[in-house]
């Protein structure tokens, strides 16, 4: 097939009057000042897809049901009760439905790749089921469902904090030793279409050793290695009590922590961690609309990417999936607390410079090939539609998405597949209807 775009964001920046052909999964051919053609699906603004690199997919289950004040100070502890709650109550078929409709969502929002750091492993009774890979298969089956590209990050969560402390009861779908862990990491291998991939993620420092967190990263050299990290303060205090050091500390004293790493949040750092994250060449996985639902804190931004470290963002909790909405909420967050304004611009544009570091980092972080709108490269493309009709093919489209209303999905395509239309996904209605289903039993079950 053949895209026309008005606008498009290309390698070497904007251009106008772009013709996109694709074949299959890829773009074949990119020609710049051509008229559109007969048959082109004519775009507006085109850019390249999007990798949405942390999310929860089940907890798209609870969004907005923990939003009620209890007894006491809420936290992300008190929170955490109730995620294992709903947690302990799904079945497969309701995961695979919950995290349906999260992809369709993400794809609405302008994601094309999921990473799934999925860590609800076992029957609600903590036993594995008959396939130990039962709801991996379930997010594999929903994003092949959706259209939505994979990066699968089963998660090693072996204890239930420093120490090692035993596990909770809340805890126990979750939990798995080495071996079976290893065990299902190859399982997952045999899931993947060609798009896919599987990754490697100890959960944190709490719930996997270090001698653990080594034995993966010697097992699985190269592959994305993603673990959360330096979330709360109460992880650095407990971290420092049990170990001597701070979370991002100790792990990169420790561990072999390079650019196929991600850390999750790293929200709490002294300076000596800035630098050495970015110096390391992994990639901070930040999902800031989490973050601020949940009370975590800032995440240091501008004196991290002054230091030129990468980052990409995570819809994590998806209490709400929303692309522009995660870079917005990154900037404001750093404009509340230094109190200045366009924290994060780099030659200019604020807008753009989030959207490139996002799309850079959230790819390396994914093992996923470069996006951009060139040939040989993946058909992952994401076209904006402007309600103001605005004739600007330059860096202040990022800067309307971002911040402004004007601009939404219209389509788009992951791996050459026309999924989203007139901003809908093609499979929004059946799935949206089995999602509803699967939420009524849930909460008649909770």
């Amino acid at each position: 097939m053949r895209i026309h775009a008005t606008a498009a964001l290309l390698p070497d920046g904007w251009a106008r009057d772009v013709g996109i052909t694709l074949t299959d999964a890829t773009i074949e051919q990119v020609q710049t000042g051509v008229a559109p053609q007969p048959g082109d699906h004519r775009a507006e603004i085109l850019l390249p897809g999007m990798a949405n690199l942390h999310s929860h997919s089940f907890q798209r289950g609870f969004a907005g049901l923990t939003e009620r004040r209890g007894p006491g100070q809420d936290s992300f502890w008190t929170w955490r009760e109730m995620m294992y709650r709903f947690a302990l109550s799904l079945s497969p078929d309701e995961v695979q439905a919950v995290a349906a409709l999260a992809c369709i969502e993400m794809l609405e929002a302008g994601y094309t790749r999921l990473g799934e750091f999925h860590y609800l492993h076992h029957g609600p009774d903590g036993q594995p089921y008959d396939n130990p890979a039962e709801m991996s298969q379930r997010i594999f089956a929903a994003a092949a469902d959706t259209g939505i590209a994979l990066t699968h990050l089963p998660v090693l969560y072996a204890h239930g904090g420093f120490g090692p402390e035993p596990a909770g009861e809340g805890q126990r779908r979750f939990l798995h030793g080495l071996d079976d862990y290893l065990q299902l990491i190859e399982t997952c291998d045999g899931y993947i279409r060609p798009q896919d991939r599987v990754g490697i993620a100890p959960h944190s420092l709490r719930a996997a050793t270090m001698a653990e967190i080594i034995a993966l990263a010697e097992a699985f050299p190269g592959r994305p290695f993603h673990i959360h990290i330096s979330e709360q303060v109460k992880e650095v205090e407990d971290c420092l009590a049990h170990t001597g050091a701070r979370p991002v500390e100790y792990l990169l004293a420790n561990a072999p922590v390079g650019p196929s790493w991600c850390l999750i949040h790293a929200t709490h750092l002294i300076k000596n961690e800035i630098r050495r994250i970015a110096t390391s060449g992994a990639v901070v996985g930040l999902c800031p609309i989490t973050e601020a639902n949940l009370g975590d804190g800032i995440f240091p931004a501008v004196e991290f990417l002054a230091q030129r470290g990468r980052i990409g963002i995570g819809t994590d909790s998806n209490v709400e999936i929303t692309l522009p909405g995660e870079l917005k909420q990154l900037e404001y967050s750093q404009r509340l607390s230094l109190r200045l304004r366009n924290a994060l611009a780099v030659n200019g544009s604020t807008g753009a410079s989030l959207f490139h570091a996002a799309l850079s980092g959230g790819a390396q972080s994914l093992d996923a090939p470069n996006p951009a709108i060139a040939s040989g490269h993946p058909a992952d493309l994401v076209a904006l539609s402007d309600n103001c009709r605005l004739e600007m093919p330059d860096d202040r489209l990022m800067d309307r998405w971002v911040f402004g209303r004007d601009l939404r999905v219209a389509d788009l395509w992951a791996a050459g597949v026309h999924l989203v239309r007139e901003g809908r996904h093609i499979h929004r209605t059946r799935i949206a209807t089995d999602y509803a289903k699967a939420i009524r039993d849930v909460l008649n079950r909770i």
